[in-house]
């Protein structure tokens, strides 16, 4: 999978779609997902073009690395669920069912959630083909 630059996320990025924005750095942004799986759903991405976490961790620099894990704690912590618990979802490739090519880390949390295999009890409404 290579990068598309024409990805929502990257239109994000350049302002050509809006965001609701919960946190910002120089390397990465967190803003809420458009269709919640959960009752606190956001994802936080890195402002560099990676498609996955395996493209990161080989191409990023030490500064973006640092930054982009710092900024899913922070926003975590802005969010209150550092408290009581949430889940950290990233998707790569096609198999687990990654549908925009840039490296996003999901944070869901605000309630119970259960199990997280495929089959197991979802919140309602909730699904595991989310970008």
């Amino acid at each position: 999978m290579s990068y598309d630059d024409q990805n929502v996320f990257a239109k994000i990025l350049r302002g050509e779609l809006p965001h609701n924005k919960v946190y910002e750095t120089e390397h990465s942004l967190a803003f809420h997902d458009i269709n919640p799986q959960a009752s606190v759903h956001v994802l936080v991405i890195p402002k560099g073009s990676y498609k996955s976490w395996d493209d990161f961790s080989k191409i990023a620099c030490d500064e973006e690395k640092t930054d982009y894990i710092s900024a899913i704690g922070e926003t975590a912590r802005l969010l209150g669920v550092d408290k009581t618990g949430y889940w950290l979802l990233a998707n790569h490739g096609n198999d687990s069912h990654q549908e925009v090519p840039h490296l996003h880390t999901h944070i869901l949390g605000g309630q119970a959630l259960g199990p997280m295999l495929e089959g197991g009890d979802l919140p309602p409404g909730a699904h595991y083909n989310r970008y």
